[in-house]
């Protein structure tokens, strides 16, 4: 498990340009925008740069190695962060957005760490090696704002600047300690066989087929969702930016923490009962959201569950992918993977501002559990490894 916590620390640093993002740069696209309705395009940048990178990054390190993959993105998400800061000196929106895109590229090569710990490990570790690696962003959840917070008044800059100033240090710091992985000579080599299936076969596989769905599904579900929920909050139900502040931090602590008991779980329900539970949480918080009420414990209620849903289902997909493809299919199988979950993130981020106008608070949240009765019903063909 050294490698295991090596990614973890690693993602912790690392994890802090999307979180970091996430925190200010919607309060700088308030300054920096033409319009008050483009302020949060830098943060919709970000997840397009998450999804259309997914792919290309799998498929970097299958030809150099994970290491040399992973130390170059972090480097140039270093510079992503000082190119963000040099917009704000600037005052140039469009710069922004663009270093918007490249800290979301970076993104999808750190959703890889969870990959690469899995192959550390033994495959009856492989649930708890992809929950440790996530611990990372619970650090991260910490690091970012507070770190970043602190120093935004610094000097005669404008506000945020040397926020991010600070936060191409911390991706420095990533990339630092990613050169403790073992060099790609003595990683664990892909073997390109002739019996290496094609996407196309291994979409054949209807255990392969649920791993990406309930992947596709834990990230669409909760992004739609959480995305929504301000919107909900503060402008159409009037609840101050505090407690929605509270709301979202309580959804935050329901994603990481329960990544800390992963083991836990895995031993008790198996990787078939961790995603069950995952799809039944989601189902409460949906609940709670469409048919209970909305106010703030309700409100706060939902979210934690839709975070521990979200992780148990994720973890839960993570694990059965790992088992559904070769050694010279796992750059082809965890690119697709991660193509198809953030790009669903990606669409339900964008949407979800349109669907609360349109749809209202209640239905939009109704209108996600066809996606989980999908993943229920896809369970019935899958071979599910007991842990």
């Amino acid at each position: 498990m050294r490698h295991v916590w090596t990614l973890t620390l690693a993602q912790a640093f690392a994890a802090c340009s999307s979180i970091t993002l996430i925190t200010f740069g919607g309060i700088v696209g308030t300054y920096m925008a033409p319009t008050p309705a483009l302020a949060t395009l830098p943060l919709s940048m970000s997840i397009v740069g998450l999804a259309a990178m997914s792919l290309p990054a799998a498929l970097l390190m299958q030809r150099v190695g994970r290491r040399p993959a992973l130390i170059g993105s972090a480097l140039i998400a270093a510079l992503a962060a000082l190119v963000c800061a040099y917009a704000i000196l600037l005052n140039e929106f469009t710069l922004f957005c663009f270093a918007g895109f490249l800290i979301g590229g970076n993104m999808a090569f750190v959703q890889q760490y969870r990959f690469a710990a899995i192959e550390f490990v033994d495959s009856s570790e492989a649930g708890r090696a992809a929950s440790t690696v996530m611990i990372g962003t619970l650090i991260a959840a910490f690091v970012g704002p507070t770190l970043g917070g602190a120093v935004s008044d610094i000097g005669d800059w404008p506000k945020y600047t040397f926020s991010f100033v600070v936060l191409a240090g911390l991706c420095v710091s990533a990339a630092l300690v990613l050169t403790r992985l073992p060099a790609p000579s003595v990683m664990k080599k892909e073997r390109l066989t002739t019996s290496s299936r094609s996407l196309k076969e291994l979409m054949r596989n209807p255990t392969f087929r649920l791993a990406v769905l309930a992947g596709l599904s834990s990230y669409a579900v909760m992004s739609f969702i959480m995305t929504a929920t301000p919107l909900s909050m503060h402008v159409h139900d009037g609840f101050s930016t505090g407690e929605t502040t509270a709301v979202i931090t309580g959804h935050l602590f329901g994603m990481y923490l329960p990544s800390l008991a992963t083991p836990w779980f895995v031993s008790k329900l198996g990787v078939r009962g961790m995603m069950l539970t995952g799809v039944a949480i989601n189902i409460i918080c949906i609940v709670i959201c469409a048919l209970i009420g909305q106010d703030f414990f309700h409100y706060f209620s939902a979210l934690i569950s839709l975070g521990v849903g979200w992780n148990l289902l994720f973890v839960g997909a993570t694990t059965l992918l790992s088992s559904t493809y070769s050694d010279g299919e796992r750059f082809k199988a965890q690119g697709f993977n991660d193509f198809m979950v953030f790009g669903s993130q990606a669409l339900a981020s964008l949407s979800a501002g349109v669907a609360i106008e349109t749809l209202g608070w209640e239905t939009l949240n109704l209108v996600t559990l066809p996606l989980l009765v999908l993943v229920l019903w896809s369970m019935r063909g899958a071979v599910i490894p007991q842990r």
